[in-house]
């Protein structure tokens, strides 16, 4: 069975939100305009990429992914990964062709069956929707949080508001930063 790892740019109040800038949202960049950059606070950034086995995405993360990882070398180890996309609506006519294989999943129920199969974990990156339904349906196994010293408000969160049962985690690694990031990586306890 593969571990589904969701990793996440996340402010205090729980935001996830535009963090490189995208457009349309109020606060857009919030993860390099407003705290200062410091390299260790990122290296598990590069760690996911080298202990992934695949990627998956929600449709709105992979069209913004897809438009500018594949041509950047912080990024060239996802190149040749097997990607997933969980949508309803994208054809394989909207995949691009310079980013490797994609294959798209149409439910959570395919995800589920994509965790039984053979291989090593796989990576999800961005899509607050898609994570907070794989999480209401008990499907991550772990996070990646990089906690950022920032209250944004508004905007989309990792975590659904959905009531539940309790979902307890086990904080595995922690590390505090200078400039006040956090990185708390949880596994799910089931």
């Amino acid at each position: 069975m593969r571990t589904l790892i969701s990793t996440a740019f996340i402010s205090l109040d729980g935001v996830v939100e535009a963090p490189g800038g995208e457009p349309g949202y109020r606060n857009a960049g919030w993860t390099f305009k407003d705290v200062e950059f410091l390299p260790e606070a990122f290296d598990i950034k590069g760690r996911e990429q080298k202990e992934a086995t695949a990627m998956l995405m929600g449709r709105v993360s992979y069209e913004a992914f897809s438009a500018v990882w594949p041509g950047m070398e912080d990024f060239a180890d996802y190149k040749v990964m097997p990607k997933y996309v969980v949508s309803t609506t994208l054809t394989g006519d909207d995949l691009v062709t310079d980013w490797g294989g994609t294959t798209i999943l149409r439910s959570l129920d395919e995800v589920a069956a994509l965790k039984e199969t053979e291989g090593g974990p796989v990576i999800v990156h961005g899509s607050a929707t898609l994570n907070r339904g794989l999480s209401d349906a008990g499907l991550i196994d772990r996070y990646h949080l990089l906690v950022f010293p920032l209250l944004l408000g508004a905007g989309k969160r990792l975590f659904s508001a959905t009531d539940k049962d309790t979902q307890k985690l086990k904080l595995v690694e922690h590390e505090a930063y200078a400039n006040g990031l956090q990185k708390n990586v949880f596994d799910v306890v089931r």
